[in-house]
């Protein structure tokens, strides 16, 4: 140190002054900290450590959504950081975040729907789906149920919410179909009435049934009418039994409702009478439908298949998708006569070539079939036909007599009143004229003939024309329809079967 004192006083003035400035510069620049540095050691308290965890936010919101999609080559890159950072997460050991990439990016280029920011656990992800702009508003709507009374009108339940003359008047004049049906409320309907935070009636629900709804909303100021219809669910399910007493006593009590029985009535009319043929030991099997809306049974639909084993010959039917009935070999169900053209639930006297007369106390002939019946039943024709006499007669009664293709000639007795005319043109199955007790006759019924040829003939067991088969274009597709059904009905009669061991 010495020697270097003894040199620096050794030099002239001018360099002692060169080296005295210089000198100064390099301890204001060592000793000085610079603004970026004081910075530094400012925050060094929130500097990352090393091997603790940290959360940062996704920053999904603040990237700049463009229209063009950004390189295949920045798409990978992106990729391959966030599944890294994604596996890396309980162990960073870097304090510089991710260096986020240079070319803009679109937010769902940079996370993948369903998939989890850098550094975000997964509980704390953003959701995937966020509110729109109708749910909010759908949100924001207050709901009041009005209930239908005595003598309502839509108007008048309007107006005990709150509306006047005007919001009924847009109400019913509201763009849309089946807006009429609001003018046919019933009482113990239930209408919905929506309305906002101001108190204007934005929407309107009304139940049609248990699948459609009427539903009217507010929009732009006007009113639009819409019909919701609920999705239906189809479950089958099967039904049998082995009648005992009567055919509608065991369908009932194996949970088949009226209106199927009548169905499977009407599916085998055509070669059973129901009304004279069923006997203790017959048994059917149907399998059908069960609809539930929103998880809620809401009632039976079609029955898909069925058969029915009357007096140990077996009937069987198959449903097909035009709605028709068909027999397992594609022949129509449908025959150009039905065996009993009155319900099948009453009947009193069989076919008999001679009865005891109750009113002429005489043996006569009994060329036909009595079904006995409320005064009232509707009778139908048992095929289509011509109408040649509908008239009043002191024996018969008001009667009705149609002429049919082939020569035969069905005849209708003591009618209460008869429904069509002489000349006129009917249809198998069209109300004619209703059950009473004109004539000689002591008890309201109907006496049914059946004449070929002019020959009396037993409508239940004479032979009909042999029925249409399904259409060629259709053989193949039924035949795999009939082949599901037969096992289906086969199941039925071996659960019942089943059931019959178990009771024995």
């Amino acid at each position: 140190m010495n020697n270097i004192k003894n040199l620096y006083l050794e030099l002239p003035k001018k360099h002692k002054v060169i080296i005295s400035s210089f000198s100064i510069i390099l301890m204001l620049v060592l000793f000085v900290p610079s603004e970026k540095a004081t910075a530094s050691r400012q925050n060094n308290a929130n500097a990352l450590q090393v091997g603790k965890r940290y959360q940062v936010n996704v920053p999904g919101q603040e990237l700049e959504l463009v229209s063009s999609a950004p390189s295949e080559k920045s798409q990978t890159k992106t990729r391959a950081t966030a599944e890294n950072n994604v596996s890396d997460q309980n162990q960073i050991t870097q304090a510089r975040p991710p260096k986020a990439p240079e070319t803009t990016t679109t937010a769902a280029s940079l996370y993948p729907a369903g998939s989890v920011g850098p550094f975000l656990p997964q509980e704390q992800a953003l959701p995937a789906k966020h509110t729109t702009a109708a749910e909010a508003q759908t949100a924001k709507i207050s709901w009041q149920t009005a209930k239908v009374r005595n003598g309502d009108s839509l108007a008048k339940i309007l107006k005990r919410a709150g509306y006047g003359a005007s919001v009924t008047h847009k109400i019913i004049n509201a763009k849309g179909k089946n807006t009429k049906l609001l003018k046919k409320i019933k009482v113990g309907d239930n209408l919905r009435l929506g309305s906002d935070d101001n108190g204007t009636l934005v929407a309107l629900e009304y139940p049609l049934s248990k699948i459609k709804t009427l539903a009217v909303t507010l929009k732009d100021d006007s009113y639009h009418a819409t019909t919701d219809v609920k999705e239906v669910e189809i479950r089958e399910t099967m039904a049998n039994g082995i009648i005992s007493s009567s055919f509608w006593h065991t369908a009932a009590s194996a949970g088949m409702t009226d209106g199927q029985i009548v169905n499977l009535a009407n599916i085998f009319g055509w070669d059973i009478d129901f009304a004279m043929d069923i006997r203790s030991g017959d048994s059917f099997h149907v399998v059908y439908e069960k609809q539930y809306v929103d998880g809620e049974y809401i009632g039976t639909g079609n029955i898909l298949a069925a058969e029915f084993v009357n007096q140990n010959e077996a009937f069987q039917a198959i449903r097909f998708k035009d709605g028709e009935y068909y027999s397992p070999d594609g022949n129509s169900m449908r025959k150009a006569f039905l065996r009993a053209p009155v319900n099948f639930k009453y009947i009193s006297s069989n076919f008999k070539r001679k009865r005891f007369h109750p009113i002429q106390k005489r043996w006569k002939s009994h060329n036909g079939t009595d079904y006995a019946a409320k005064r009232g039943t509707p009778v139908v024709a048992a095929g289509n036909g011509r109408v040649t006499h509908a008239t009043y007669n002191k024996f018969n009664g008001n009667y009705v007599f149609i002429q049919h293709g082939n020569g035969i000639v069905t005849k209708y007795l003591h009618f209460s009143k008869h429904k069509v005319k002489k000349g006129q043109r009917v249809k198998q199955g069209q109300v004619i004229g209703y059950v009473g007790s004109t004539g000689m006759s002591q008890a309201p019924h109907l006496h049914y003939e059946f004449l070929v040829n002019g020959v009396h003939r037993n409508p239940r067991t004479v032979k009909l024309p042999d029925a249409q088969p399904i259409a060629k274009k259709y053989k193949n597709e039924f035949a795999q329809v009939s082949k599901q059904r037969l096992a289906e009905l086969d199941g039925s009669r071996q659960a019942l079967l089943a059931m019959q061991a178990t009771e024995n």
